[in-house]
């Protein structure tokens, strides 16, 4: 069985949300997402909408999504990829060169992003609303 590990927070699931985790689970048999709690959110002065349980059951909802991990530090993708037995890391392009320390353990993989689409525009444009 080929394994596959995504990380992110996943708050306000959009198309692109969607888009990552099909064509991550599409490299294998079983996709294993890492979404950050929200402690580590708050280290990294990041403000999720929704809790991280709540987050956690969203994703659990999505048919493509085998498990759903914590993601505590910046530190722990080296003891998950040995945990779960990890074949592929999948992570947006927008991380290019940054996860290739993993190459010693897995193969790495970074997917083009769903064009228009993020959670930072979703707030934005929500924010400028005029209703």
């Amino acid at each position: 069985m080929k394994k596959v590990i995504t990380y992110g927070t996943f708050d306000l699931i959009h198309m692109g949300h969607i888009n990552i985790l099909k064509r991550a689970k599409e490299l294998g048999d079983y996709l294993v997402v890492a979404i950050s709690t929200d402690e580590f959110n708050m280290l990294k002065h990041k403000q999720a909408y929704y809790s991280f349980e709540q987050r956690k059951q969203i994703l659990e909802a999505i048919r493509y999504v085998d498990e759903v991990i914590p993601e505590e530090t910046w530190d722990q993708k080296i003891e998950d990829v040995k945990a779960h037995d990890i074949d592929i890391f999948v992570m947006g392009h927008d991380w290019e060169g940054e996860f290739d320390f993993l190459k010693d353990y897995c193969e790495v993989i970074y997917l083009p992003r769903t064009e228009g689409v993020s959670t930072t525009k979703t707030k934005m444009d929500l924010s400028n609303r005029h209703d």
